[in-house]
């Protein structure tokens, strides 16, 4: 979940501006992060930053689909790791999702924060959502019913991941997870 690990001199103008913002505005919140303070941390001049970014809602769309795009890829590539080393979809849910909130620099869901600080960035992380959902349904789960089963695990993960990023214990909200996942997985609902 984190950016690349690249020296910052291998990133073109562009890229340390959008790793800049994505550092900054998944830990600092996006109204809280100036374009100033971007541009200072990315160490580009103000004119090379308007260049590639005419505006900040510019610059939060390339950051949202960036997170997007590095989020469903670790998601779909940690379930999958999971699942094949022989863990049902339930264990490699809880253990995806474990691995996520225990990382130092979890701060919850980058769409969820997005949407709550701004109104234009929901239509983003309605798509993002859709796109979590469809990755649980396809990779998860079985059977009957699955498009509902999938949307209701959906709501089940970002109640979680807002418990987890409260601060609750996470085997408290490991286990509340698992008692909500278990039989949507399971085809019992």
């Amino acid at each position: 979940m984190t950016s690349e690990t690249r020296a910052p001199s291998d990133f073109s103008a562009r890229e340390r501006i959008l790793l800049t913002a994505h550092d900054l505005f998944y830990r600092e919140g996006i109204r809280a992060t100036g374009i100033d303070r971007v541009i200072e941390v990315s160490q580009v001049a103000k004119a090379t930053f308007y260049r590639h970014y005419p505006s900040k809602s510019d610059l939060i769309t390339a950051y949202l689909n960036f997170r997007h795009d590095n989020w469903m890829r670790w998601l779909r590539a940690t379930l999958e790791r999971h699942l094949s080393s022989g863990s049902s979809p339930l264990d490699a849910l809880l253990a995806t999702f474990n691995e996520w909130w225990r990382h130092p620099d979890f701060r919850g869901c980058a769409f969820i924060n997005a949407a709550v600080e701004l109104p234009e960035a929901v239509e983003l992380a309605r798509r993002h959502k859709e796109e979590m959902t469809a990755a649980f349904e396809t990779l998860l789960l079985h059977g009957a019913g699955r498009p509902a089963r999938a949307r209701a695990l959906s709501l089940a993960v970002d109640g979680a991941i807002v418990h987890a990023q409260m601060g609750q214990p996470l085997r408290t909200v490991l286990d509340a997870l698992k008692q909500l996942a278990e039989p949507l997985l399971k085809g019992k609902v």
